[in-house]
């Protein structure tokens, strides 16, 4: 599953690598490798094996009994959330990144019952900062969270170390080290550029200084 979700983002440009200059993330940190799930949404028959990837992943991984609510990231994991609480005929919420300033008051939208087992839709994970601080305002309002399912993750060890502290198990339909596997395999980058995004995967902060970008 790794390696066709893999194949089925560089198809699509979903992953995109630029080394000179490289990519600023929104926290300034400077990286060679971009990933934008939201292009799925535009490829009906990608976004079609993308959701049944999470269906056969819930089955698989983790019991479908044991999911009986779907809680999105917003706001890039608010569509993959639908449309597998849509599969699954369950419920959904989705949880905003802050605090609304007016209405409810709220972060958690939509209608949760509590004691309901929980499970975190992703869109992708960097520091799974968004994911821990999901979590969090599910379980404030009574739900069960144990488990999250991303489409990819850079695999990081922040984000290890926050999903630890969190108590979550989490499942990737892909890594962003088997995207660049499978990009050198193809010829969409060379063995000295996959030498320069591994580099990045071992070091984030330190990478644009190592390598002149800073």
């Amino acid at each position: 599953m790794e390696q066709k979700v893999a194949e089925l983002l560089l198809s699509i440009n979903a992953v995109s690598f630029r080394f000179n200059p490289p990519y600023t993330y929104t926290t300034g940190l400077k990286s060679p490798i971009y990933i934008d799930n939201r292009i799925i949404l535009s490829y009906p028959k990608v976004r079609d094996q993308i959701v049944d990837f999470y269906i056969t992943t819930i089955k698989e991984k983790i019991g479908i009994n044991k999911v009986e609510w779907i809680s999105a990231t917003a706001t890039a994991a608010i569509p993959q959330g639908v449309l597998v609480a849509d599969r699954l005929k369950i419920p959904l919420v989705y949880v905003r990144p802050t605090t609304k300033a007016y209405g409810k008051d709220g972060k958690v939208e939509g209608y949760l019952e509590k004691g309901k087992k929980v499970l975190i839709i992703e869109d992708h994970i960097s520091t799974a900062t968004s994911v821990v601080g999901n979590a969090q305002a599910i379980r404030e309002l009574g739900g069960i969270v144990k488990y999250c399912i991303a489409t990819t993750t850079y695999e990081t060890q922040k984000s290890t170390e926050n999903l630890k502290n969190a108590s979550i198990e989490l499942f990737s339909l892909t890594t962003a080290k088997t995207i660049i596997k499978t990009a050198l395999q193809k010829g969409q980058i060379s063995q000295k550029e996959k030498n320069s995004i591994d580099a990045w995967f071992q070091d984030p902060p330190n990478w644009a200084q190592k390598f002149g970008f800073a």
